[in-house]
């Protein structure tokens, strides 16, 4: 790698934040992912973080009076101040050492010198400094080695793993999610260190683990970061339900496929195909119901009856658990796992128009993100097999897209209402107007009557009359 530190820095941010550290005779030193992310080449990152040896709250102000960049938000606290100039997010902190309970994740803090700062952080690659004021203006100071891990894509803690991850068990998780965003391998001692203090992860908090978690399955594969959550353990603690997938089972000669490294390829697929994460986190935990509706039937083999139906009741419990949104977005993972059969069903030449019909009025605007999930759950490494049954969903496609030009079902919305029924036979408010809605609904759907108002009210009159409601006189 070339070495541009000082060219990075080059900037009149940099320079007023160096200048501001010289007028007040203190170190000052960029830190952190920022410093990351340049030597990676990443150059778009306007997220900076500096630490000072000395008062970083005064280096705060002084430079943001500079860079007339307004109010800075002081957190005593912490000895931390932050402000923004034009989309910059910076933040000063003092350097620091930190000690910590068993309880917590929150440290005790004392003034530290700036290595005692890289010393905290949570791997090399995180550690790495570059000087700001005068006497250190661009040199990079990397006593972790964290360059050469960058090289070599690994992480690394900068001091014994136990000790970094029993600290803040946290960085378990950002590790978990670095080597998925970045594509990058955990060594030995890091591995090993985080299965020796997964159960450490029990003290976070909902939201920071669902951030993380949502960070995993935002990157290019999530596969990296969800198998190596499992293969230290943090799976296990964080989510039961996905790694109680893992394992096969044999009765009889029979056997199950492991659903947890299924599942890992299902997310992948469907990351391939799509970057709504909440489309992901429905591939993650399409299959939670399998272990528990698991059943052996001789004559039959391995059974999952209703696993889609409890899948979904069980994804709802995972959101109120982790504190991810109770909102349409929960609503949204609930409906594309309790679908997740339903395409198939649609598959074969006989299938009915009615069963498409249904399909897409229950689906809605959902349609495509459930042929996304359904099509990445073809794993099979059976080229023929694999082709076969992607050529499935084609025919489901070809099907659905036919009635749709046909019906006009997605997001349907009734070609008559309920102040039209209740207007047309003077009714009030109540059941019988909602079994009305519900004839003309079925109807549609079963193909006996055309997608139209006239064709609806004409229907809803003789059953009506069938059922002894006169049309209003």
């Amino acid at each position: 790698m070339a070495e541009p530190y000082a060219s990075w820095i080059d900037h009149p941010l940099f320079q007023a934040v160096g200048s501001a550290a010289d007028e007040l005779g203190l170190p000052c030193y960029v830190v952190g992912g920022w410093v990351r992310d340049r030597l990676m080449n990443r150059k778009n990152s306007k997220d900076v973080d500096f630490v000072v040896v000395g008062d970083a709250l005064a280096v705060a102000k002084v430079a943001a009076a500079a860079l007339k960049a307004g109010k800075v938000a002081v957190y005593q606290n912490f000895g931390t101040a932050q402000f923004t100039w034009h989309g910059w997010q910076i933040e000063f902190v003092q350097a620091r050492t930190e000690s910590y309970r068993s309880e917590s994740r929150k440290p005790t803090v004392q003034p530290g010198t700036l290595e005692d700062d890289q010393r905290r952080r949570d791997f090399s690659i995180n550690a790495m400094a570059v000087g700001v004021h005068r006497a250190a203006w661009g040199e990079l100071l990397d006593p972790f080695g964290g360059r050469e891990d960058l090289e070599a894509k690994m992480l690394r803690t900068p001091l014994e793993p136990i000790e970094t991850f029993s600290d803040d068990p946290l960085r378990i998780l950002r590790g978990l999610r670095f080597a998925s965003q970045l594509g990058f391998a955990l060594d030995e001692a890091t591995l090993e260190g985080m299965k020796t203090t997964a159960d450490r992860l029990a003290i976070l908090s909902p939201e920071r683990i669902q951030t993380e978690l949502l960070k995993i399955l935002e990157s290019p594969k999530p596969s990296v970061g969800l198998g190596l959550m499992y293969q230290c353990g943090a799976m296990e603690v964080l989510l039961p339900e996905v790694a109680a997938l893992a394992g096969v089972d044999e009765v009889e000669g029979h056997l199950h496929k492991d659903n947890f490294w299924h599942t890992l390829e299902v997310v992948d697929n469907t990351a391939a195909q799509s970057e709504n994460v909440w489309l992901r986190l429905a591939a993650l935990l399409h299959d939670i119901g399998k272990p528990p509706t698991k059943k052996f039937m001789k004559g039959t083999g391995w059974t999952f009856h209703g696993h889609e139906f409890l899948g979904g009741k069980m994804a709802k419990k995972l959101f109120r658990r982790l504190s991810l949104p109770l909102d349409a977005r929960m609503d949204y993972v609930v409906k594309l796992i309790q679908m997740s059969s339903r395409p198939i069903a649609v598959v074969s030449d006989s299938a009915t128009d009615s069963a498409v019909r249904r399909l897409l009025f229950d689906a809605g605007e959902d349609i495509e993100d459930l042929m996304i999930l359904c099509s990445s759950d073809i794993t099979t490494k059976n080229p023929r097999k694999k082709s076969r049954y992607l050529a499935n969903y084609d025919r489901v496609k070809a099907k659905m897209a036919e009635v749709e030009a046909r019906d006009h079902l997605r997001n349907w919305q009734p070609p008559i209402d309920a102040s039209q029924l209740m207007s047309w036979f003077d009714l009030p408010p109540g059941p019988m107007v909602g079994q009305m809605k519900t004839a003309v609904r079925e109807a549609i759907l079963d193909g006996a009557i055309p997608n139209t108002f006239d064709d609806a009210k004409a229907y809803v009159t003789a059953w009506a009359a069938e059922h002894g409601i006169p049309l209003k006189s």
